[in-house]
């Protein structure tokens, strides 16, 4: 939760903190009316609604695996209500919430509901086979809402970035445009959540423990409790330890009492599957003796509760807790403690003057109440009058059976299976698309199949591209590269030297000379230097001469001999009499087919493959073009 400086205040602005692994964030955003109400009063009476429809969903006593599902209201940046639920290792409880802001848009069409957690819009990553290929996470802010019972994505066509968070709520309270996900999308998510809540409620686990007496007064009264009873316990340190070691708030008199207790799977599973040593002044039963198991998990429970207390008292007292030391990890990502050793007195003073502002904000006060809230519940009910006798005689139900715990092979199985059809049917339907497009092309790879490759191959090249590297050309124009010719020519001029005329005597090469014996040092003869002409004559007479020393070089190679050259009628040269001088100088003014050489060069490529995945076929996958394997045959 980010404080806003005051005027006076010796801290940098916060930085934005990252979103918690384990926290599942949810924004309810209402049409509101044009006239008449306040957004206050129309948000408050909303959420009077909200809680009505989820006690229809939800009994009071649902035990949340680690915080219940709350909503505040807020008017920025735009009127909602919001709140977010820890859902820890129980992620049964996240998709438990999108299951009840999904029915939430059932009921009221004029509700835009909004969710993420530390991984995005996690429920497009849940439809990740669906999707087209220009929703990635970096188009997907304010796309993906809840409405109507349906997801709705803003399509491309009316935001090209990624929409404002008023631009998109207004798309939607609009409802001109088709908004609507697709049906696979719809299914994805609606496959997820089936069965919520139902499935959330068969997810608790109700078992038999022997409790010290307060911590079974405790639940008796708040059953929710057992959920910051087992996060104690669960996420315990050497501190929390010295508290466990006393048991000075839960051990008091040593009675104990063996009630039933209703906790989620994962809670029980938590409980159960670590090793924990009870206190020397915790009673217990020798182990295999009968009640032991009970006692055990008793114990642990009565840990964390005794855990769970302490901390949330001396943290309610200081007032810190996870604000304070998100607060002070901002700092340090500011640079308030840049060349400060950890522990020096600078470094206190800095800490102290942090904790000075702290506590004079706002946060300070919410968030000590907040701390506090559950140790002023607990101590107002062990201030009433309790005794052994409210528990005992009482007819206590067999805990339920927990084979579930050995036994999540099958289900694990089930989803492992369940996925990999999903991959599957992807990769079908892939492949099925690929069929068809090649089956769409004809048989041979014949001129127009050249043409496109050519052209396609042209349009990548010409393209400009971003930071972000090379892209293919989605059928559009590209402008052409933007080069400077001016600029190049005297670029290559301090490189190579002045450029000679073509008709100056001295320019001519002497027989059998290269581009490489050319001499431009001007110290030799500053009269032999061309006179200065008009730019169009300089470039025409630079490229010429660049073009021919190049020839000249090449034309001792056999690289000339590799290119297709333009379809020209046979000469019969022998039959002439003409010189194979004269042969040569023919071919070599005969120009080289560019097109057809660049699509001989992606055939040979494609064919040394060998039907495996290279850089040809992918190329030319990523232009749309598919190469038939017999291609290079014909």
């Amino acid at each position: 939760m980010s404080i806003p400086p005051s005027s006076s205040s010796p801290f940098p602005p916060q930085q934005p903190l990252s979103t918690p692994e384990d926290t599942v964030f949810y924004s309810i955003y209402p049409d509101l009316p044009s006239s008449g109400t306040s957004p206050t009063s129309f948000l408050h009476s909303l959420h009077l609604r909200i809680l009505s429809h989820l006690s229809s969903l939800l009994p009071p006593t649902f035990i949340w695996h680690r915080d219940p599902f709350l909503l505040s209201p807020s008017l920025s940046p735009v009127p909602r209500l919001h709140g977010h639920v820890r859902f820890g290792d129980n992620l049964d409880d996240e998709w438990l919430v999108v299951s009840l802001l999904l029915s939430l848009s059932s009921l009221d069409h004029s509700l835009s509901i909004q969710l993420h957690d530390s991984d995005g819009d996690f429920l497009l990553i849940e439809a990740a086979y669906r999707l087209p290929r220009w929703l990635s996470p970096d188009q997907s802010p304010n796309r993906v809402f809840l409405r109507g019972g349906r997801i709705h994505i803003i399509p491309k066509t009316l935001s090209q970035d990624p929409p404002s968070l008023e631009q998109a709520l207004a798309i939607l309270s609009a409802g001109k445009s088709n908004t609507v996900a697709s049906e696979p999308i719809q299914s994805a998510i609606e496959s997820r959540i089936a069965g919520y809540p139902e499935r959330a409620l068969a997810n608790m686990h109700t078992v038999r423990a022997r409790l010290p007496l307060p911590v079974a007064q405790v639940l008796k009264h708040e059953p929710s409790l057992i959920s910051l009873a087992v996060q104690g316990f669960y996420d315990r340190d050497v501190d929390s330890m010295k508290l466990a070691a006393k048991m000075e708030r839960f051990l008091a008199g040593g009675e104990t009492v063996v009630v039933p207790v209703t906790m989620s799977r994962a809670m029980y599973a938590q409980l159960v599957r670590q090793k924990f040593a009870a206190p020397r002044c915790y009673p217990m039963p020798a182990a295999g003796e009968a009640g032991f198991e009970e006692a055990e998990l008793g114990m642990k429970i009565a840990c964390g509760f005794e855990m769970m207390y302490g901390e949330r008292k001396r943290e309610g007292e200081e007032g810190k807790g996870e604000t304070w030391e998100a607060f002070l990890r901002s700092l340090e990502s500011s640079g308030c403690f840049q060349g400060v050793l950890p522990g020096s007195s600078e470094y206190r003073r800095i800490v102290d003057g942090a904790m000075e502002y702290y506590r004079k904000s706002s946060t300070f006060s919410r968030t000590r109440d907040m701390l506090s809230a559950p140790v002023r519940k607990i101590d107002e009910i062990l201030s009433l009058e309790y005794s052994i006798n409210d528990f005992e005689g009482k007819d206590l139900p067999p805990s339920d059976n927990d084979s579930w715990l050995y036994e999540g092979e099958d289900e694990l199985n089930s989803v492992i299976s369940d996925r990999q059809k999903e991959m599957e049917d992807y990769e079908f339907e892939r492949s099925k698309q690929q069929k068809s497009r090649k089956q769409s092309t004809s048989n041979k790879f014949g001129a127009n199949n050249f043409k496109a490759v050519a052209e396609s191959m042209q349009a990548f090249v010409q393209k400009l591209s971003s930071f972000e590297g090379a892209e293919v050309p989605e059928n559009r124009n590209s402008s052409a590269v933007d080069v400077d010719v001016g600029q190049f020519i005297k670029d290559m001029e301090s490189v190579l030297g002045p450029i000679y005329h073509e008709n100056h005597p001295d320019a001519e090469l002497e027989e059998g000379s290269t581009s490489s014996e050319m001499d431009f040092d001007a110290s030799e003869n500053e009269s032999d230097i061309a006179e200065p002409c008009a730019d169009d004559d300089t470039e025409d007479n630079f490229m010429e001469s660049y073009s021919d020393a190049l020839n000249e070089e090449l034309n001792a190679t056999t690289l000339n001999k590799s290119f297709v050259r333009v379809s020209q009628q046979p000469c019969n040269y022998e039959d002439e009499g003409m010189p194979t001088a004269s042969k040569d100088m023919s071919e070599e003014l005969t120009p080289v087919d560019v097109d057809v050489n660049l699509v001989k060069s992606f055939v040979d490529s494609f064919s040394s493959q060998q039907g495996l995945p290279g850089p040809a076929s992918n190329l030319l996958g990523l232009m749309g073009l598919k190469v038939p394997h017999s291609a290079n045959k014909e």
